[in-house]
């Protein structure tokens, strides 16, 4: 498929974490089976352990390297997401109340429109107003 990016990295990742999880399963079962201080499953219980430590070691490495270290963020694209996120509508109830603003929800999936657009539209706020409001900020940190 032309343009298509594979996400090999992050797949490779959920394979060492599949790989761990087995381990995991394996030295819970090592770890039961034993007898108080005398335990004979030690030596799977401690390969499984020290395996699962190391390929999380490279694998949080490969991660970094190829697919954090060099991402760039579009910011442009990211801020239309936000703008054009009904999500939004929760930071404009305390400005509008709960049925205005699900009227205007309504309205801005309908018309393909954000809620920015719909609220200047109608003069319901004005645009430092909303411009406040509708800041993603104020959705994760309290005011």
């Amino acid at each position: 498929m032309p343009g298509k990016v594979n996400p090999v990295i992050p797949e490779v990742v959920n394979q060492v974490c599949f790989q761990v999880i087995g381990n995991d399963a394996t030295v819970t079962m090592a770890a039961e089976a034993g007898q108080m201080e005398l335990n004979v499953f030690e030596p799977v219980l401690f390969y499984n352990l020290f395996e699962s430590l190391e390929i999380l070691r490279h694998a949080c490495s490969t991660l970094r390297l190829h697919a954090i270290q060099d991402l760039k963020v579009n910011e442009h694209r990211v801020h239309d997401y936000v703008e054009h996120s009904l999500a939004m509508a929760t930071a404009l109830v305390k400005h509008l109340g709960y049925a205005k603003v699900s009227e205007i929800t309504k309205q801005a999936l309908k018309e393909n429109k954000s809620l920015r657009t719909i609220v200047l539209e109608q003069h319901l706020m004005s645009e430092a107003e909303v411009d406040d409001a509708l800041r993603p900020e104020s959705m994760i940190h309290p005011r």
